[in-house]
């Protein structure tokens, strides 16, 4: 959602303001081309939008336990009867009769996907057109996507440092997968970081188990990483697009073999991968590298706001 759009939708909320004409005030602009605006931005006039939404609340104040004429007079109602009446109109039933929150939800329907979700926070459904900057997808998605391109950020702040440096041991003793071996050294965090993905990758498209020699040599991984993260993702595409989380997978290269779902697998790579960024992080700090810029930032909320240019609300 546009920020332009987010404060309008500020105004029409606001408790304070009692009609369009506060609306529009709070924003310094005409109530016409208030009405207008939002309007066109919603899909929804302000006054409605704000009586809906303002019923919302008052059903999920219902459902959890609070009395009709209270919620009748924090809703701006002058009476009980008013209340009902408008409440009936919209769910169908009156408000004594609202089923508990276990039982039904609070949410009518909207042109929007704006709705009341609870004291704090406003919820806007992105699977309605014309809200959303752009849709965040699923959360698997998004959190494989913001790990490859963390990596990648990695690898570039690692150019700041000597070999000797990046081959330090910093954290004696520190082992993220017992068959991998240490993660003491930079070198070692980013190595792994880098080809930890390749061996599900030969499994899952039946092809022959990757050189793991370990090198240090930023360029290299660099390359490895931008081929094996074009693989990774496809294969992430073609098994959403299939809706095969769920199968399994009989990795012969393990000695036995083993048997994994994919989802699992995706799972446990993104434990250790989320793990090793964090721990990858400590060491360029540690080196004297400043991780407090904006690239280096590790929450996936601030990658994806950098990647669309925005601060989608």
């Amino acid at each position: 959602m546009t920020d332009h759009l987010r404060t309008l939708l500020d105004a029409v909320l606001d408790e304070s303001n009692d009609g369009l004409d506060d609306m529009a005030a709070d924003v310094f602009s005409s109530p016409f081309h208030f009405a207008r605006s939002v309007r066109a931005g919603a899909g929804e006039s302000p006054v409605a939008l704000r009586r809906r939404v303002i019923l919302e609340r008052s059903a999920w104040e219902l459902q959890r336990g609070a009395t009709v004429t209270d919620t009748a007079f924090a809703a701006g109602y002058s009476s009980v009867e008013g209340f009902s009446r408008a409440f009936s109109r919209a769910y169908g039933h009156p408000p004594t009769a609202m089923p508990p929150a276990g039982q039904a939800g609070h949410w009518l329907a909207a042109p929007n996907g704006i709705h009341f979700h609870s004291p704090t926070v406003l919820y806007v459904d992105s699977n309605e057109s014309g809200l959303a900057e752009e849709s965040a997808g699923d959360v698997v998605s998004l959190q494989c996507r913001h790990d490859v391109a963390d990596i990648h950020a990695l690898l570039n702040a690692a150019d700041a440092l000597t070999a000797p440096e990046r081959s330090r041991s910093r954290l004696v003793g520190s082992t993220s997968r017992t068959w991998d071996g240490p993660d003491e050294s930079l070198d070692q965090v980013l190595w792994h970081l880098v080809v930890s993905k390749e061996p599900w990758l030969a499994t899952i498209e039946g092809g022959p188990m990757p050189d793991l020699t370990p090198t240090s040599d930023l360029k290299t991984l660099r390359a490895r990483h931008a081929a094996s993260s074009v693989r990774w993702l496809a294969m992430l595409r073609d098994v959403t697009r299939r809706g095969a989380w769920a199968d399994w997978i009989v990795d012969a290269l393990c000695t036995p073999p083993e048997s994994f779902r994919l989802s699992q697998i995706v799972a446990h790579e993104l434990t250790f991968s989320a793990h090793r960024r964090l721990l990858a992080r400590w060491m360029l700090h540690d080196a004297g590298v400043d991780t407090g810029t904006p690239d280096l930032d590790p929450d996936p909320i601030i990658w994806q706001r950098r990647l669309t240019g925005g601060t989608p609300r």
